[in-house]
């Protein structure tokens, strides 16, 4: 792929959060195929740079790898730990997003930000959960279950 004013090669601040059907557009692997999903886009992340978030159970972040990991570590690796099945439904992962953008608008690296995102996004899915079921869940549960995620990381 040729370089372009559209898609410089170095896209180190881009974070992308396609769910399976969208990353099967961006890289040809079907979504039912997940661990060679995650090795897309581990190639896309080696080629431009970005971080991608890998929707599903469990959520990957694949992202250059930062400072403080190993030297000979190109790609690193991230499986988050929150998060269940009642959070597959309609703008749940819409959420997402906004989390992660808030995160990188108060400075953390894509990494970071990527990585924070999805853990918080996922707890609040669980405190969600909790207080709902997972049946009927909405992204409305989760969203409005954001503040605790973030007062259960970061006590005032």
């Amino acid at each position: 792929m040729q370089d372009s004013p559209a898609l410089p090669r170095d896209q180190r601040r881009l974070v992308l959060t396609p769910h399976p059907g969208e990353l099967a557009r961006l890289t040809g692997v079907p979504a039912n195929e997940r661990m060679r999903q995650i090795d897309a886009s581990k190639a896309l992340v080696k080629e431009f740079g970005m971080t991608i978030v890998v929707k599903g159970g469990p959520t990957v972040v694949v992202g250059p790898s930062p400072k403080d990991l190993p030297a000979d570590s190109e790609i690193a690796e991230y499986r988050n730990t929150t998060g269940n099945p009642g959070m597959a439904t309609a703008g749940s992962g819409d959420v997402l997003p906004g989390v992660i953008a808030s995160l990188l608008g108060q400075g953390l690296s894509s990494w970071d930000a990527a990585r924070l995102g999805v853990y918080l996004h996922g707890l609040a899915g669980d405190y969600a959960a909790e207080m709902t079921g997972q049946v009927g869940m909405t992204c409305l549960e989760v969203l409005d279950n954001l503040p605790r995620a973030f007062a259960s990381l970061f006590p005032q």
